[in-house]
């Protein structure tokens, strides 16, 4: 093979490696432009421009070559890249005590289509799982887009590398199911390509945001949330979930904020998971929870209707006190750079956001030397936009490779 051949061969095979990179500068809007592709990843402008182009062969990425200068940039504009709107997508479910819900996911963290479900969760996971896997479907046949991958956001601690859900004890299944075994098989039922994921909604939900939402640009990120029951937590660290070694790190909703509290379905007694979840506010409220809709959705209304009323403030207060002395215990051991709030958590900021910042301050010790940010979570179904992350990363790690294998027949 003669020099220039050599040369070229070389510029290619650094081109390509440097594909998925790009894709994940574009995906989480860090790259606006081929200006700034080049610079993130450190090529010339011609191999920045050759990755690009098969990015966009690829279907993934679009390429506007009008000239879009960003703001504050000098010399000559350069060339806007954004994800492909019409591009593939991705399978996301989440199942929660309330139901479930289906959604494709385009990159950017886009949702193009959603399939709300209202049914109980049964205690058969499978059941559940193949009513999810099957809405998804439906959305699939009727958007006509390639899909490539599947992801699932599960209430509980999911193990690695088994994929077992260790404790779902808001929805009645047995301890140890193996719901990324069950949720595989029901998406290769369904004739659904590429390889499926499952994770913890609370961890997806902080993935999600650290890429998409509230958390971009922390370091060290932690979410705390609380959804339809329960409270979960986790911790994004340089853009990677710390799951610990097996998955299991960051069981924050059972941290005891309150001695003689509630008892848990842990078998301890005063956990966030029973103290500041949103049962726990409606009971502190006074309110007896009716079956018309979810209780978060319940939680959500009073606190932003009824905050004025006594009984409802009392609440509200007593609940951001037991949150913030367990975030205040978490920032001592974590040190995050950010904190951000989701499901009635985020709620209970907004009603009282100084209190709550108070609480953190006077009981941490780093929050007292400069205070950590706290902030609440920005994206609509951030577990489902984190669902769709799972089944993205294999595109995002190598996009020639993943796209090749989710063409293949089942």
């Amino acid at each position: 093979m003669n020099g220039k051949a050599t040369t070229i061969k070389t510029r290619l095979e650094r081109g390509r490696s440097a594909l998925g990179p790009a894709l994940e500068l574009v995906h989480t809007g860090r790259a606006p432009t081929r200006a700034v592709l080049t610079a993130e990843l450190g090529v010339t402008r011609a191999t920045a421009g050759a990755v690009a182009a098969e990015l966009e062969a690829l279907g993934l990425i679009q390429v506007d070559s009008r000239p879009g200068a960003a703001a504050g940039s000098q010399g000559r504009p350069s060339h806007r890249l954004a994800v492909n709107d019409s591009g593939p997508v991705v399978l996301a479910a989440q199942i929660h005590a309330d139901g479930y819900r289906a959604a494709l996911v385009g990159l950017g963290g886009r949702t193009v289509a959603t399939a709300p479900g209202c049914e109980t969760v049964s205690a058969d996971p499978a059941q559940v799982l193949g009513a999810v896997v099957e809405a998804g479907a439906v959305l699939l046949r009727e958007s006509g887009r390639r899909c490539v991958g599947a992801g699932l956001a599960v209430p509980s601690a999911v193990a690695e590398p088994e994929g077992t859900a260790l404790n779902p004890l808001h929805v009645a299944w047995p301890i140890g199911s193996p719901v990324r075994d069950i949720f595989a098989e029901q998406v290769r039922a369904a004739g659904i390509a590429g390889p499926a994921f499952a994770g913890n909604d609370v961890n997806l939900a902080a993935l999600a945001e650290h890429r998409h939402g509230a958390g971009r640009g922390a370091q060290h990120l932690l979410c705390v949330a609380t959804g339809h029951r329960g409270v979960g937590g986790a911790l994004v660290v340089d853009g990677r979930l710390h799951a610990g070694s097996s998955g299991l790190a960051l069981e924050v909703g059972h941290l005891t904020v309150n001695p003689d509290g509630r008892p848990c379905y842990c078998g301890g007694r005063g956990c966030l998971d029973v103290e500041t979840d949103p049962l726990a506010f409606l009971t502190a409220a006074g309110r007896d929870p009716g079956p018309e809709v979810s209780l978060l959705q319940q939680s959500r209304e009073l606190l932003r209707g009824q905050y004025d009323d006594p009984a409802v403030r009392a609440a509200g207060e007593e609940l951001i006190d037991r949150l913030g002395l367990g975030l205040a215990g978490l920032v001592n051991i974590l040190n995050p750079d950010r904190i951000i709030l989701g499901g009635l958590h985020r709620e209970l900021l907004d009603a009282d956001p100084e209190r709550l910042r108070a609480v953190v301050a006077d009981r941490s010790l780093w929050g007292r030397s400069g205070g950590v940010p706290i902030l609440p979570c920005t994206l609509d179904h951030n577990s489902l936009v984190g669902a769709a992350e799972l089944a993205w990363q294999p595109v995002l790690d190598d996009p020639l490779g993943a796209l090749a294998v989710s063409r293949e027949p089942a």
